[in-house]
């Protein structure tokens, strides 16, 4: 992936937020039998929660999560 603008956000938010949504994830993950990701759950929680709040587009999220645009919509 070639170098490009970095996307970065403060995002306000309690840990106690970012794990339940995580774990939201890891049983929504495991109820539909789904491969194995590109990132843990708690960094794919952690993005999709910066784009709710932000709406910065998915491949600057992507840049700055060191993932492929294709892993982050």
């Amino acid at each position: 992936m070639s170098p490009g603008v970095v996307c970065r956000c403060r995002l306000t938010l309690s840990t106690r937020t970012l794990t339940h949504v995580a774990d939201l994830l890891r049983r929504r993950l495991k109820a539909i039998r789904s491969r194995r990701r590109a990132l843990p759950p708690g960094k794919i929680a952690l993005i999709v929660l910066a784009v709710l709040r932000h709406n910065p587009r998915p491949a600057d999220m992507a840049g700055g999560n060191n993932s492929s645009g294709t892993t982050v919509p």
